[in-house]
């Protein structure tokens, strides 16, 4: 379970009797708080030593996601500098104060000494500002919901990061032949990610369904049932995806991890492609990456564990239309019907690529709304997250002959100029698609990272963006 401290600076500058009130109102202000993750007020900090021993207790605290700070009387920032050098967690400065209104006739100098938040945040900020260090500064107050909003996106973009050090993604096989997005240096991303990308042999897996039970299979067949709706005739092809979904699920958890990739080029010793079988564990929570894009799988791991009710799938972008202005989203087979806007079924039929037999796959249609476009790529000597706004919508077509889960979507600034954007900044063809996270929430997530980030929205203009990446190079080649 993530949790959050609520850690407030001041000093004895002013008495007991005002450490005293600025405890209190602390207190008031963390059960105040309504956020998606628990905040625990921790102490009122007053000397040097006291903040250094309460960084070093959240780095070693491993529900500890992250901590708040907020200066409520003028906090020398000089003694911070030796616990925030150390700080291992995000770091979020809330800049408040208790009151929102300055009161005529209370206002004394006992008052103002008291409500100095205006003061002594601006002390706490420059020392974030000449320590370089990674925070998110909300400005508000406390009552405000956008403001506890932001803290929540915040809260989000931290469990991200949490859940990222400790990622686990296994690889049955490699990656598709040729394809160079899909490649990566797995050191880099468990330096800056935390991810431990590792592979297992489609053997292993093959071993681990001859091991899987007609009785577990059942069931999961009964969950399937109560999830989709399916014919009669397609219970054989389905119950061999389950077998497949078992297997994968035992291997997950042995080994500790949250996220898989596949590729079709490599299915030896399986009669399917895991289709249904890839498709419920990405409902289940998992992350899952075709032709062997662990990147993408991580990142779905990632934003599920930010949202886990939300909806969040593995895409790609399929094919044009230049007409409607529009991009068909979907897979072969491997779509999560989190994003699906109505009960999705279970169908088997041909799969022209992998030589197997016909494999069973959720169909659907996505729902409507808005939603981003992620995409984690490998540069060169860093990596880059894009991410892009993007209007999902009802297909204004049947599409009868296509039996897969598919989508529709328009891209920001508009269809042209977010295509051309997509390509400058070397945008995958496979992404995440969420409806749930916000653009405070994938900056965060870059910031506390230590990544680049790339953002496409209605404002970016191609030329600008083209100036903007040129200028990253600069910026990244002196790290």
């Amino acid at each position: 379970m993530a949790k959050f401290w609520f850690i407030t600076g001041s000093q004895f500058l002013y008495g007991e009797e005002t450490i005293r009130q600025v405890e209190e109102d602390s207190k008031v202000i963390v059960d105040g708080l309504k956020l998606p993750f628990p905040v625990e007020y921790k102490l009122t900090a007053k000397t040097e030593a006291e903040i250094e021993k309460v960084v070093r207790e959240a780095n070693y605290d491993e529900e500890c996601a992250g901590i708040i700070t907020f200066c409520h009387t003028f906090s020398p920032s000089k003694m911070w500098i030796n616990g925030l050098t150390l700080l291992q967690k995000p770091w979020l400065h809330l800049h408040t104060q208790f009151n929102e209104t300055i009161p005529n006739e209370a206002i004394d100098m006992d008052y103002m000494n008291l409500h100095q938040s205006a003061h002594g945040d601006r002390e706490h900020g420059f020392i974030g500002a000449r320590l370089r260090a990674p925070r998110t500064v909300v400005a508000g107050y406390w009552k405000d919901p956008a403001v506890q909003e932001k803290i929540a996106q915040w809260q989000r973009a931290a469990v991200g990061a949490k859940f990222s050090r400790s990622l686990k993604i296994v690889r049955f096989g490699d990656n598709m032949r040729e394809v160079a997005v899909t490649e990566g240096d797995k050191v880099e991303a468990q330096i800056k990610l935390g991810w431990q990308v590792n592979t297992w042999a489609v053997g292993d897996l093959v071993q681990e369904m001859h091991k899987v039970t007609e009785a577990e299979i059942d069931a999961l067949m009964a969950e399937y049932a109560k999830l989709y709706t399916f014919e009669e005739k397609d219970t054989e092809a389905i119950r061999y995806q389950a077998r497949e979904e078992i297997a994968i699920e035992k291997i997950l958890v042995r080994e500790g991890a949250m996220a898989f990739s596949n590729t079709f080029q490599d299915l030896h010793g399986m009669k399917q492609l895991p289709g249904l079988a890839s498709q419920h564990l990405m409902h289940k929570g998992y992350g899952f990456g075709a032709e062997g894009d662990w990147k993408t799988a991580g990142m779905t791991a990632i934003i599920k564990a930010m949202y886990p009710d939300g909806a969040t799938s593995f895409m790609e972008d399929y094919t044009y239309d230049y007409k409607h202005e529009l991009i068909l989203g979907s897979h072969m087979l491997e779509v999560c019907p989190s994003i699906a806007a109505d009960k999705p079924r279970i169908e088997v039929h041909h799969l022209g690529i992998g030589g197997k037999e016909d494999p069973a796959r959720i169909v659907f249609e996505g729902k409507a709304g808005k939603a981003k476009a992620i995409s984690l790529i490998d540069i060169g000597g860093r990596l880059r997250l894009i991410s892009q706004d993007v209007t999902c919508e009802k297909p204004f077509q049947d599409m009868p002959n296509l039996p897969v889960a598919r989508t529709m979507w328009r891209p920001e600034p508009s269809f042209l100029d977010g295509l051309t954007c997509w390509i400058i900044a070397g945008g995958a063809h496979h992404t995440v698609l969420s409806y749930e996270i916000t653009t405070q929430a994938v900056h965060d997530f870059a910031a506390i990272m230590g990544i680049e980030l790339v953002v496409i929205d209605k404002d970016t203009k191609p030329y600008t963006l083209e100036r903007d990446l040129m200028l990253g190079d600069v910026i990244y080649a002196r790290r």
